[in-house]
């Protein structure tokens, strides 16, 4: 029986109004998949941009693997996103257009053992936004009190 693996974001819920989303591949070294099934990466300061026509995640953060030797990896390089072109195309206009931002939400290792990253396209949040959000989610907590 096999643990899974899910990372998220919890900010990225309260930082931004999450759009859109879409679920991408990485491109990783051997050391940074054994790392992420340790479950040791963090996703929390990371955001992705795009280079050229190609889209990367920058800031993620996978933790050195412990049995690696000179072959490990460096914790926060940049790493590029597996979309199709339509994806890539479809996001690459929204951003430069509107101002939006894409950021990851979910690191998980799909059935076939492959490391996917889930990002949205999101839209920044003012503080009063912010704080109907924690209004919201003091009221929900209130009534499963009472329910109890």
């Amino acid at each position: 029986m096999e643990k899974t693996i899910s990372i998220r974001n919890k900010r990225a819920s309260f930082e931004f109004f999450l759009l859109q989303e879409y679920s991408a591949g990485i491109m990783l070294t051997g050391t940074e998949i054994k790392s992420i099934r340790d479950g040791k990466a963090s996703i929390a300061d990371a955001y992705c941009t795009f280079r050229g026509n190609e889209l990367f995640v920058i800031n993620m953060h996978i933790a050195e693997y412990s049995l690696g030797n000179i072959y490990n990896h460096e914790p926060k390089r940049d790493r590029k996103l597996l979309l199709n072109k339509r994806e890539l195309h479809k996001l690459h206009v929204k951003v430069k257009e509107r101002g939006l931002t894409i950021i990851p939400t979910l690191l998980f290792i799909n059935e076939n053992g492959i490391a996917k990253l889930n990002i949205a396209l999101a839209k920044g949040k003012h503080s009063y936004d912010k704080r109907e959000t924690l209004k919201q989610k003091d009221m929900k907590r209130e009534i499963d009190r009472a329910r109890e």
